[in-house]
């Protein structure tokens, strides 16, 4: 089995629903395929770095696929034809990090590190 981390960058104007069923569409896509949902993150709204199809925002969601070769080539068509999607990305890695969440912010972070402090 090979491990893959999966972006997905869907327009700023794209409701909260729309999003929750963008996401439960692309996991069922991996799980018909015989492949496993590690873990989803949604990364929210975020500035882009250049206007990409006259958006300045993405809303991103990040997953953590493990499975066969094929399910990213059924993805990757599938997101092409998606008129809701700006971009997305894969890559394959050699193992997950699934402790850091790195587009938390920064008060958790803040919190996080108190009591972390407080336990030594």
């Amino acid at each position: 089995m090979n491990l893959y981390e999966h972006t997905i960058v869907a327009r700023q104007d794209v409701s909260p629903s729309e999003i929750k069923q963008i996401t439960e569409k692309y996991s069922n896509i991996v799980t018909k395929n015989n492949g496993e949902i590690v873990q989803t993150q949604n990364w929210g709204l975020i500035n882009l770095a250049y206007m990409i199809k006259k958006n300045k925002k993405g809303n991103y969601i990040h997953f953590k696929i493990k499975g066969p070769t094929s399910i990213i080539s059924d993805l990757e068509k599938n997101e092409s034809l998606d008129k809701n999607l700006l971009r997305y990305m894969t890559v394959k890695v050699k193992k997950f990090d699934l402790d850091t969440n790195y587009f938390s912010k920064k008060d958790d972070e803040e919190k996080t590190n108190v009591k972390k402090k407080d336990e030594n």
